[in-house]
């Protein structure tokens, strides 16, 4: 698990058949004190409607995302699992 600012949104006009209707977030990891940025952004999918500037927690757990995307075939391997507070 990682945390991450959000930094937008992509849109794809082509994308795998398991990605349909997901919303995609670019996400850029935060070293551990929260705050540093670190490393290249990566794209997620959001499930709970996180938002550009908030702050998330992002896993890397590739069978949680095929449980979520209800699917084992897909290349998803990032995903949000909660947005922090404030």
């Amino acid at each position: 698990m990682f945390v991450g600012y959000v930094i937008g949104s992509a849109t794809a006009t082509l994308k795998h058949p398991s990605m349909e209707g997901w919303k995609l977030l670019l996400v850029k990891p935060l070293q551990a004190d929260g705050e540093t940025p670190e490393g290249d952004p990566i794209l997620v999918v959001d499930s709970i409607g996180a938002g550009r500037g908030e702050k998330v927690i992002i896993t890397s757990d590739g069978r949680g995302a095929r449980e979520l995307l209800g699917t084992e075939n897909t290349p998803v391997r990032w995903s949000v699992m909660g947005i922090c507070d404030r």
